[in-house]
């Protein structure tokens, strides 16, 4: 079982809100994931609140061998700059 770690989208038209999920690669985007890690709000004007994660299911998902998408990876590492 390839996991991957990517956005699912979620929200009304014109208004995107995204889940952070741990799913299996050969699921469509919006199929039901394994695990959710957390959500991110691209609409939240402030930036510490834009991306809710849970870390410690992050790395284990990492640490299994779970890819993250390029986007997510972006999030994370933003994310992590807000926290300090």
């Amino acid at each position: 079982m390839a996991v991957v770690i990517r956005l699912q989208r979620k929200g009304k038209p014109h208004q995107p809100y995204y889940r952070v999920v741990a799913i299996e690669k050969a699921r469509a985007a919006s199929g039901q994931p394994v695990e959710v890690l957390g959500t991110y709000n691209p609409r939240e004007l402030t930036a510490g609140k834009k991306v809710s994660l849970n870390k410690e299911r992050y790395e284990h998902w990492i640490k299994v061998g779970a890819k993250p998408s390029d986007t997510v990876r972006a999030l994370v590492k933003t994310a992590g700059k807000n926290a300090a």
